[in-house]
């Protein structure tokens, strides 16, 4: 499955104003709820926060990828944000997070979910693309260098 197939311009957002890790789920699931209003955001920001107690997504150079599955969703959904200033994620390196892909998806959806997050993190390990993502002054050319490089 190609991250073009489930993320969309609207699920991007360039300047988050989170300060801290809640806040930042918040802001992510507020911009998928978009495509899916019957999204109860509460619950599913609790999931996620449940999985981060499991251990931080985190995964350090800046990135964290929040990711759960979630009930009364039919297929993968994606949202992207950046922080420009940064924030403590408990990434597994102790450095900010700047750079953060969330993924929810169904909860009977195993290879999917995996398959989408390797992908997510495969392309996320490129340096020049992490630097671009963070360059990047639009919306706009923040989605076209997601689907850019995950068509590469």
């Amino acid at each position: 499955m190609k991250l073009s197939e489930i993320i969309e311009e609207d699920d991007i957002l360039p300047d988050l104003k989170a300060k801290d890790k809640k806040e930042v789920l918040e802001e992510l699931v507020e911009a998928i709820s978009n495509h899916e209003p019957t999204l109860d955001k509460g619950s599913l920001v609790r999931v996620l926060l449940e999985r981060e107690r499991l251990g931080s997504t985190g995964i350090g150079d800046g990135v964290a990828i929040p990711h759960g599955k979630f009930h009364g969703i039919r297929h993968p959904i994606i949202s992207f944000g950046r922080s420009r200033r940064g924030l403590d994620f408990d990434s597994m390196d102790g450095e900010p997070a700047f750079l953060f892909f969330l993924l929810v998806a169904p909860e009977n959806s195993a290879s999917v979910h995996l398959e989408t997050l390797a992908k997510i993190a495969r392309i996320l390990k490129n340096s020049s693309f992490r630097k671009v993502l963070m360059e990047a002054p639009t919306k706009e050319e923040l989605y076209q260098t997601i689907i850019q490089n995950d068509e590469a």
